[in-house]
């Protein structure tokens, strides 16, 4: 396959795999970042992946851009052979509507549904993790039915609490941390998504398949304590 590259900024180059976020497009950045992983050239910093691009950092005392494009385009002509990383099955336990999900009624509403059937949806499908961005381990998330779509609020919160799940457009996702945002909340997770004490922060990476399982008021506080008493 060819692919476009480009600068980014004095340390990075953007390769650009396809200009369409879909299944075929995302297993060949899957299979482009397994391969970085396992033959990760000395003057690479990391590797980012997105939708449709995966962006390389390099050391710029190390190598220049028009030599960094030069050792890319010639390690991935092979990339239609690279075998991605089997993806991960990660549940996320989620306590539905009330104080945690104060958006699930609009969202019930605006779809014609009630809000068992939103919930019912909601967790019924098996997502897959596109990119991490936004805000330190926040999922951008594949697969939500468009049945509970969902725009996002005219006003958007000052700050929405961490861990909150919610809906904007045909996506859904958690906040990992308490941030300023317009998605519409159906739910919260008593899981930490954002862990900055670890080697690796984020506890779902690009590729991941996830899983939300319902669970009551009583199992969030019991789960989010024992959560808590894991990390302090």
């Amino acid at each position: 396959m060819d692919y476009s590259f480009s600068p980014l900024g004095d340390q990075a180059i953007v390769i650009e795999v396809g200009t369409a976020i879909n299944e075929y497009t995302q297993k060949e950045i899957l299979a482009i970042s397994s391969f970085l992983e396992a033959n990760s050239p000395q003057w690479m910093t990391e590797y980012i992946p997105a939708f449709t691009t995966i962006s390389v950092v390099y050391n710029p005392l190390l190598i220049n851009f028009d030599d960094v494009k030069k050792e890319l385009a010639a390690l991935l002509k092979g990339a239609s052979e690279i075998t991605p990383s089997l993806p991960r099955t990660v549940e996320i336990p989620v306590c539905y509507g009330g104080d945690y999900g104060p958006d699930l009624e609009f969202v019930a509403q605006h779809n014609g549904l009630n809000t068992e059937e939103v919930i019912a949806i909601h967790t019924g499908t098996s997502y897959t993790v596109h990119m991490i961005g936004f805000a330190p381990g926040f999922p951008y998330l594949g697969g939500m039915s468009e049945k509970i779509a969902a725009p996002r609020r005219q006003s958007p919160r000052v700050s929405i609490p961490e861990r909150s799940v919610g809906i904007a457009g045909n996506q859904t996702g958690v906040y990992p941390i308490s941030t300023p945002g317009g998605w519409q909340l159906i739910g919260r997770t008593p899981t930490r998504l954002f862990l900055p004490e670890k080697e690796i922060p984020s506890l779902l990476r690009a590729g991941d398949n996830i899983v939300f399982r319902r669970i009551t008021a009583e199992e969030y506080q019991t789960l989010e304590e024992k959560e808590n008493a894991d990390h302090t």
